[in-house]
């Protein structure tokens, strides 16, 4: 989606948006391309599901993680 297309759901400015999204892309957790005028965000569901895996691993929930094949207790 566009950074347009993305604050039109929403009650902030298309620059407000753009900026929030150059900090998640400096992050890592969105990829953009440009599309003419346009820029395309896509969330990066690798960084995602690392996320989720530590936070869930830090609270003794679930599996490992796939990059660690260790039993949980």
């Amino acid at each position: 989606m566009s950074a347009g297309e993305i604050s039109a759901e929403f009650d902030v400015s298309k620059p407000t948006m753009s900026a929030h999204f150059a900090v998640l892309k400096e992050a890592g957790l969105v990829d953009a391309t440009k599309q003419g005028k346009q820029v395309i965000y896509r969330i990066r569901l690798s960084v995602l599901e690392d996320a989720l895996f530590g936070f869930a691993q830090a609270f003794g929930i679930g599996a490992p993680s796939p990059d660690n094949k260790e039993n949980t207790p």
